[in-house]
């Protein structure tokens, strides 16, 4: 399996239904990729989510994450599976 991140570094917001992620270079989602990808950008993201476009951008930067019904809601939007959202892990 993929290297797994200990819980320790991972902090629930239960006001923002967010995850930070407090380890440096954990890079998760591929949000800011997906949407560069089909040419989006995180303010239309924000506008169709109903969120503000600091929280889009913490997500794009990885320093939090969406909670997996904001991020099925998000591929949605996209029109791509969800796993296209999540970066692939690696299998030894």
């Amino acid at each position: 399996m993929g290297k797994l991140l200990p819980l320790r570094n991972f902090k629930w917001n239960h006001a923002t239904s967010n995850i930070r992620i407090m380890q440096k270079g954990a890079n998760i989602n591929r949000i800011k990729a997906v949407l560069a990808e089909q040419n989006r950008t995180s303010k239309w993201l924000a506008g169709e989510l109903g969120k503000d476009q600091a929280t889009i951008s913490k997500w794009c930067t990885n320093t939090y994450q969406p909670s997996l019904e904001t991020l099925v809601k998000v591929a949605g939007l996209l029109n791509v599976d969800v796993r296209d959202l999540i970066v692939k892990t690696e299998i030894k």
